[in-house]
């Protein structure tokens, strides 16, 4: 070509939706693996909902007032058919709606768990992405205080088998509705006696949502919220019980917590329970995990009154801790990695290599980067890079004697020190390689 071809414009993906890289899959995999087997012990079923829902479903579940739904939502109308539609920015509303649509409760309460993206338009920060990932469970169908501290249990279980330590739990009751209206009217009394001291945000929230001024993070705001009404002062005698019921729980299985009065959380449809697990190791966003009781929400999406009550942590956070912590697994190796020199080894290399994953073995087979056969000593420096136990290898003459070659790669035996490669029959390939890695395997636990 004699015309330089025109370079194309690198193109970047959008700021605040990352790319999980290979080297850090391992990672997720770690803490997806530990949370589903925690999430199994105690009951809970998968459930997955779409990324997408009407934006009626969160601007009547979550309020038209809350933050996510004034400020943060992905909101747009569907270009086919005028629909109002909106990529879900949290899951507890679509986990609902979706028993309410399939009657999942005409046979009883539901434990259920979801994984996935959540998208919420804000600043990209440590922790706090635009695209980002949560874990949360709801249980559908359960009206005490028992239910609420089983899904706080949970996550201090999760804590110990991720090895986190530090999380510390916050508790408070939002009461009842009633109690909350009463509340409600001593709250704006007292903030309109502060009126000139409040910023912009808490004079936008005083009339519409006035709890939320509590968990202001203004410096300039704290003796304002620290002196305010508390709800805990306005709870009846249904409301005290149950969070002294859940209180006795906690305290029973020894799960300290803290009662924090202006924790409120930042949706509407919470009521009495919510708790917040937080750290002080991730900077301003040290929340991460949060929930509680939310029984007004079902009947409030059309279905029959029903008590439930939920949290989600945010992986990303839950990550950053890991890493923080230094308790990022080790990359594990795949079990053997199969070179090759010439074509009928090649040929051969393929039928050996399914035959080993037969057997459950992971198995890595050498496949040229340019289309020309690469050299042993070069196949042989992938193997070694690829963390495999063991690399098997085939040239000509071992497919002229019917055998191949078995090198260890990592150091085994109690010495510690690599084996020597060993010629082994095509045939007892496979025996030997388990026969040497059960070998292998007992002497480390020696």
């Amino acid at each position: 070509m004699t015309e330089q071809k025109k370079k194309l414009e690198k193109l970047s993906g959008v700021k605040g939706m990352n790319d999980v890289l290979p080297q850090d899959a391992q990672l997720w995999e770690f803490f997806e693996s530990t949370v589903k087997s925690m999430l199994r012990s105690y009951g809970y079923q998968n459930i997955r909902t779409p990324i997408v829902e009407h934006t009626q479903l969160f601007t009547r579940g979550i309020g038209e007032v809350t933050d996510i739904v004034e400020k943060e939502m992905y909101s747009f109308t569907d270009a086919l058919n005028g629909e109002n539609l909106t990529l879900r920015p949290e899951n507890t509303a679509a986990v609902v709606r979706s028993a309410i649509e399939h009657n999942l409760l005409y046979d009883g309460p539901k434990r259920l768990w979801y994984v996935g993206p959540m998208f919420r338009h804000e600043r990209p920060q440590r922790g706090r992405y635009r695209q980002f990932h949560q874990v949360g469970v709801e249980a559908i169908g359960f009206a005490g205080p028992d239910a609420d501290a089983e899904i706080i249990l949970m996550c201090q279980r999760l804590w110990d088998d991720l090895g986190l330590a530090g999380i510390k739990l916050e508790i408070n009751s939002l009461g009842l509705a009633h109690e909350r209206a009463a509340h409600r009217v001593e709250l704006i009394a007292y903030l309109e006696q502060h009126q000139d001291a409040l910023d912009e945000d808490a004079k936008r929230r005083l009339y519409t949502n006035p709890l939320r001024v509590l968990d202001t993070k203004n410096p300039a705001l704290q003796d304002i919220a620290r002196n305010a009404p508390k709800l805990i002062d306005f709870l009846g005698a249904e409301s005290l019980a149950h969070f002294e019921g859940l209180q006795r729980i906690l305290k029973a299985n020894n799960i300290p917590f803290t009662i924090n009065p202006r924790l409120v959380r930042g949706l509407d449809y919470y009521n009495l329970t919510v708790f917040e697990w937080i750290t002080d190791k991730l900077g301003a966003q040290g929340t991460v995990a949060a929930g509680g009781r939310y029984d007004p929400l079902i009947e409030q999406l059309g279905g029959k009154p029903t008590a439930a009550c939920g949290w989600a942590m945010g992986v990303e956070r839950i990550l950053e801790l890991l890493k923080e912590e230094q308790l990022v697994p080790e990359e594990e190796g795949c079990d053997v990695y199969v070179v090759h020199q010439g074509d009928a080894a090649r040929d051969q290399a393929f039928i050996i290599a399914e035959r080993l994953r037969d057997t459950g073995l992971d198995v890595i087979l050498h496949c040229s980067a340019d289309g020309a056969m690469a050299s042993f000593k070069s196949q042989m420096k992938r193997a070694d890079a690829s963390g495999a136990a063991y690399a098997v290898i085939l040239g000509d003459d071992e497919i002229a004697n019917g055998t191949v070659g078995v090198k260890p790669l990592r150091d085994v035996g109690a010495a510690g020190a690599k084996s020597e490669q060993q010629t082994v029959a095509a045939e007892d390939l496979t025996e030997f390689l388990i026969n040497a890695m059960v070998a292998s395997s007992d002497d480390e636990t020696d």
